[in-house]
């Protein structure tokens, strides 16, 4: 008997939680319906809706008739409205960027293709695309069965940006626009604003000519630079000793190398609001890393590319780019180039070149410590960003610093600091 009732109070528990279950499903698919419902009301629609009703109670509680021929006109006008959302929308979209990756001043230039795949007409509707912030219209006129629409549009691209091109969607509504029914068909794309850049030839950026790397002054019990002979220590590995020598002085003599630094690039780019003067300077650092970093790509250096509180992808010139598009101003918490110098060094220790960029707002006290914070041995090369002010090359500690005030100053201010 136990068992029986603990049976039959497990399947009333079962069939408890399967109609929750389905009550569950009702609800939501009656919340996606009466959204759907809702969604297609405008508020100008809302306010003669309520204005209807409130006529209509008027009118009957009052016995003006003039209120009531008021409401009814209005319920009229917003039942004419609703039949305009009467039709399918059932196009087959298609967004085509010509390029999905642009450089600043350029015109993005796509086509957008509306197809109707089914067996009946399409009336007239409206296409929405947004681009960015704003959005475009177009109009498309009934389309058969079987017949497609191509709409060209170009997008102007004014300042370094990553772009969302879509999602398309296809609006049907009424002339007074009290109703508007939406559909999205298609898929966002990525626009890619690339910032503006200045190539250059001659001047080899890595400064490290070697394949294997440029010896430096700092000694090693094992790499690929000779440099002397010295007496053996416990602790040596012996597949370094030199016997020759050993047999000639009577001693154990082991060879000992140059430490040798493989053509490491970074650059390391202020993103800190408080080391530039305005929109234009950090747009110009901007730029003036991308062209060094892009040179660097060239002269197949390994490069990185270091902001304040992360690294940007920087594998391939692409992917460099494309960082640099969707970089913005950093948050003050985050400090300034300073700052980021320290963070270079610790995370970068064997950098062979380092190239600091940063602004105009930055003093030469400040940027004397950020050089004096980068890994020792490195190469540093400073580039201040001041748009308008006349180039300049100067020393600051071991640093080579250089002002620019145009993108295309840069390659004759390498050409000075590697003279």
């Amino acid at each position: 008997m136990a068992t029986e009732a603990l049976g039959k109070a497990t399947a009333a528990e079962d069939r408890r939680a399967w109609y929750g279950q389905l009550l569950l499903a009702a609800l939501r698919r009656a919340g996606a319906w009466l959204g759907g419902v809702f969604g297609v009301v405008r508020p100008v629609a809302w306010v003669l809706i309520v204005g209807a009703i409130a006529l209509w109670i008027a009118g009957r509680s009052l016995g003006w008739w003039e209120l009531t021929v008021a409401a009814v006109s209005i319920a009229v006008v917003l039942v004419l409205c609703l039949l305009f959302l009467i039709g399918r929308t059932a196009y087959e979209v298609s967004l085509d960027l010509n390029r999905t990756r642009v450089v600043v001043g350029e015109r993005a230039v796509g086509a957008l293709t509306l197809a109707n795949t089914g067996q009946r007409a399409i009336l007239p509707s409206r296409v929405l695309l947004p681009v960015g912030a704003g959005r475009g219209v177009f109009d498309v006129n009934r389309l058969a069965a079987g017949e497609s629409a191509e709409e060209l549009f170009a997008i102007p691209t004014t300042r370094r940006a990553v772009v969302k091109v879509g999602p398309v969607s296809v609006v049907r509504g009424d002339p007074l626009g009290l109703f508007e029914r939406v559909h999205r068909r298609d898929e966002p794309v990525d626009l890619f604003v690339h910032p503006r850049t200045v190539l250059f030839d001659g001047q080899s950026l890595g400064f490290l000519r070697d394949l294997e790397g440029l010896p430096a002054a700092d000694l090693s019990p094992d790499d690929v630079s000779f440099h002397a002979l010295r007496e053996y220590q416990p602790g040596d590995d012996l597949r370094h000793v030199h016997w020759k020598s050993t047999a000639r002085t009577g001693h154990m003599m082991v060879r000992q190398y140059e430490e040798t630094r493989r053509s490491h690039f970074v650059i390391g780019l202020s993103t800190s609001p408080a080391d530039y003067r305005d929109d234009e300077e950090f747009e110009l650092a901007i730029s003036a890393a991308g062209s060094l970093g892009l040179r660097a790509l060239r002269d197949s250096h390994r490069v990185e590319i270091r902001v304040q509180e992360r690294a940007l992808p920087s594998g391939t010139g692409k992917q460099f780019l494309d960082s640099l598009a969707a970089l913005s101003p950093s948050k003050p918490r985050a400090g300034t180039v300073v700052e980021l110098a320290g963070v270079v060094a610790a995370t970068l220790p064997l950098a062979s070149v380092v190239v600091l960029v940063c602004g105009s707002k930055v003093d030469a006290n400040d940027l004397r410590t950020a050089c004096s914070r980068l890994p020792y041995g490195a190469r540093v090369l400073a580039v201040v960003a001041s748009p308008g002010e006349t180039p300049s090359l100067r020393r600051i500690g071991e640093a080579d610093v250089v002002t620019l005030g145009a993108l295309d100053q840069l390659p004759n201010a390498l050409r000075k600091v590697l003279a």
